[in-house]
């Protein structure tokens, strides 16, 4: 066994089991042995192995980031931010995004494994750098998947997706369904192969989550299945809904009801749901439906939201409102999506566009979002022992520097890490009782390394451009640069 002692804490986030919240508390000392939290509270006298000065620190839970998107989104650095399609509602989600992104063609030939284990590598150590100690990889499965999430260190969910349907986007304004529900099955079927075995990796911190892609593409039958066997293994289930205009406006063409309604429907809302996105429900203004009843069925069924904004954001899009959604009793929890893969930046969104989405000053705070980005998604993920710090619970502890300019003067350290010092105050992180950032610098990853190889991988992936577009334009075309070439 090894323990280690982090002595005279000058700031620390406690969960209050009792009160069901976050606490400040300060000059405290908080050990670990091994994996887990052993103790807390002042003047800790106990053997140790190793002692660590407090002072000058905050220290704080791992943040749980319930969805991202690890294998290709940091492909698309520099080219995919400021792509959209006006003509469907400005999501890209279906086009253009899918000219540069495996992940949102669900096609990882696309890419050669090197380039998704790199793409991977890289957005685990923004996760690590911007404090998150858990991730939700929704991805493709490919040759080293599991074995890549477990060398990185960090505690991670893999969620292999898997549909009915294809989305194509023949016309560029209209989406349209290529079914084949055999091909389906097939993948559904891999799937759980692969969750099988991630649930057995010899690293102990690999779970499963099932992940049927998109509402509008899955049919009841392999919804209906993946929830039974999500039941059946006790594992969480999630599925993209409410995410673009389109899905609302297709899922209510075929069944005369929002996709929120439907899944209530067919059997598919309870707390092991996970609703990824959940934001243009029948009460949003972009949708205008006649019911508002979306965001109290959810709440009323204990399905849970996983909130993204900063991806929703560069298509002009938000949440209405966050803050809403909370006070109806709907249980948040906060991803990051897509890159850069920042979970204190996700925060710092979810908050401000909260407000704006609520058009009200007090409508979203940061103790609510940060509630959301730890408990929130530890309780989706059917973890009492994950984000947080509490006796008894894993050791995923971040250090934050308070000497750090950005976060002085010292008086509210959660809000100055949150809007104003980000990651850059980050200084030590652990999973499971084991270091992985030291003086902000990711030791599991090579992060030189796997740029060198997204830069290979991307000048590739925008070569082969013009062949996948249906109108042959090139990469520039699609996504122009910021400034002309001169």
């Amino acid at each position: 066994m090894n323990t280690t002692r982090i002595a005279d804490i000058s700031w620390a986030i406690l969960w209050d089991a009792e009160a069901k919240r976050h606490v400040y508390k300060q000059g405290i000392d908080i050990v670990f042995t091994d994996d887990r939290i052993t103790h807390i509270g002042p003047g800790h006298t106990g053997p140790v192995d190793k002692t660590i000065d407090g002072t000058g620190l905050m220290v704080m839970p791992g943040l749980v980031d319930i969805h991202s998107h690890l294998l290709s989104e940091n492909v698309g650095r520099g080219v995919t931010e400021e792509i959209g399609n006006p003509a469907l509602y400005m999501s890209g989600v279906a086009d253009p995004k899918p000219l540069f992104l495996p992940g949102h063609s669900m096609d990882s030939d696309t890419l050669a494994a090197e380039g998704l284990r790199a793409a991977t590598r890289m957005a685990i150590s923004e996760l690590l750098l911007s404090a998150t100690t858990t991730v939700v990889d929704l991805a493709i499965p490919y040759e080293g998947w599991l074995d890549t999430l477990a060398e990185t260190g960090i505690r991670a969910v893999a969620a292999p997706m898997y549909r009915s349907a294809a989305w194509v986007a023949r016309t560029g304004h209209t989406v349209e369904y290529d079914w084949d529900e055999k091909a389906g099955r097939k993948a559904m079927d891999a799937a759980f192969r692969t969750m099988d075995l991630a649930v057995q990796h010899p690293s102990g911190r690999l779970s499963a989550m099932v992940s049927p892609a998109q509402v509008d593409t899955c049919s009841v039958e392999l919804l209906r299945d993946s929830n039974d066997m999500a039941k059946e293994r006790n594992w969480p289930i999630t599925l993209h809904t409410g995410q673009c205009v389109w899905d609302h406006l297709e899922i209510t063409r075929r069944h005369g009801l929002t996709p929120v309604q439907w899944l209530g429907d067919i059997g598919l809302l309870s707390d092991r749901m996970i609703l990824a996105h959940a934001i243009f429900l029948d009460h949003h203004s972009w949708i205008r439906w006649h019911t508002h009843r979306d965001v109290p069925l959810l709440a009323e069924t204990g399905t849970r939201v996983a909130h993204c904004p900063l991806v929703f954001s560069r298509y002009g899009q938000m949440m209405e409102s966050f803050g809403q959604y909370v006070k109806a009793g709907v249980s948040m929890a906060i991803g990051t999506d897509t890159q850069p893969h920042n979970m204190l930046e996700e925060i710092r969104l979810a908050a401000t566009l909260g407000r704006i989405g609520g058009r009200h000053v007090e409508d979203t705070n940061i103790g609510e979002v940060f509630h959301a980005a730890t408990i929130g998604g530890a309780e989706a993920l059917g973890r009492d022992d994950l984000g947080r710090i509490a006796v008894g619970a894993k050791a995923d502890i971040v250090l934050v520097d308070l000497t750090h300019p950005a976060m002085r003067p010292v008086r509210d350290p959660l809000r100055s890490l949150v809007y104003s010092a980000a990651d850059r105050a980050v200084r030590e992180v652990y999973v499971d009782g084991r270091q992985l950032v030291r003086d902000g610098k990711v030791l599991t990853v090579d992060r030189d390394e796997a740029a060198d190889t997204l830069q290979k991988v991307q000048a590739d992936m925008l070569q082969a451009v013009s062949k996948r577009d249906r109108l042959h334009r090139t990469a520039e075309q699609v996504s122009p640069l910021s400034l002309a070439r001169g």
